[in-house]
């Protein structure tokens, strides 16, 4: 399975526009949302039926039985995480707590141990023709990477006679990101003409080099700045990147999107740039 992967440096670039854009042109029988912190792509992807659902389960989380509990504070002055609190007895706070184990390899009473906790959440859309695979990270877990890694295994081995998958990654150049990357054909860095944007985009581009990956770059919402949008045409020129195409602020596509329709259902100047934008990706990505 070729995967194409669509990621930004930085939130807000339309990185979510644009892969909804590219699964609708393609019509896509594999696809994958991989921002497990905020997952969106469902809402403009025309789900109509219920996922499958299945929990995700991260680090282990330290829990004291109060019964055997001798109240020797051994646990909370060994925490380094200060997740243990000893107001009206002993407690664990699972937000705070790394599952290290310390607290239960420490415990003379055997009153502590660790237990399997429930970080996540998987969502399996499939049907007889198409997969649509994500997830939702749970509020304070830090396993956001081996999540990504568990929606991308979930995509294919759903879909493993399918040849083609789009892939919407996170923002950043975090752990979501470097597992996103991971086994991927190419990688499609939607930039914007903003300083922190420009920034961004060196970043994730150095990230994607790291893995050998074809990369290429876009603009979106490029007439906002023209020139930041010559910097980064610059840029890639500079490093031989493949440029290509700019995609113009468009409002006829935030009504769009608020309809939860893509930019490519109506007839608006986003949608058209879009369409070639589409067409140079994929003639880069087999040839």
């Amino acid at each position: 399975m070729k995967q194409l992967l669509i990621l930004s440096g930085k939130g807000g670039t339309g990185k979510t526009t644009i892969a909804s854009a590219f699964i609708k042109l393609a019509d896509a029988k594999a696809y994958a949302d991989c921002d497990v912190d905020a997952p969106n792509l469902h809402l403009i992807a025309g789900q109509k039926s219920e996922p499958e659902k299945t929990d995700y389960y991260g680090l282990p989380k330290a829990e004291i039985k109060p019964e055997m509990c001798i109240e020797c504070d051994k646990c909370r002055q060994n925490c380094r995480f200060d997740a243990i609190s000893a107001e009206e007895g002993y407690r664990v706070n699972p937000f705070a707590c790394e599952g290290c184990g310390v607290c239960e390899y420490i415990c003379p009473a055997g009153a502590i141990t660790l237990t399997p906790s429930v970080a996540g959440e998987l969502m399996l859309y499939a049907t007889r023709d198409k997969v649509f695979s994500t997830a939702q990270l749970k509020m304070g877990s830090g396993t956001s990477g081996k999540l990504v890694t568990e929606v991308k295994k979930q995509m294919k081995t759903a879909a493993n006679n399918i040849e083609f998958a789009i892939i919407d990654g996170s923002p950043g150049i975090g752990c979501p990101v470097i597992a996103s990357l991971s086994g991927v054909e190419m990688v499609l860095v939607v930039a914007e003409p903003s300083v922190s944007g420009i920034s961004d985009m060196e970043r994730i581009i150095s990230t994607a080099a790291k893995f050998g990956t074809k990369t290429a770059v876009c603009i979106n919402k490029f007439d906002t700045n023209v020139k930041n949008t010559e910097k980064i045409q610059g840029f890639c020129k500079a490093r031989d990147l493949p440029f290509l195409g700019v995609i113009p602020f468009d409002p006829a596509a935030v009504k769009a999107i608020n309809n939860g329709h893509t930019i490519v259902e109506i007839d608006c100047p986003s949608g058209a740039a879009v369409k070639a934008l589409y067409n140079k990706t994929k003639e880069l990505m087999f040839q």
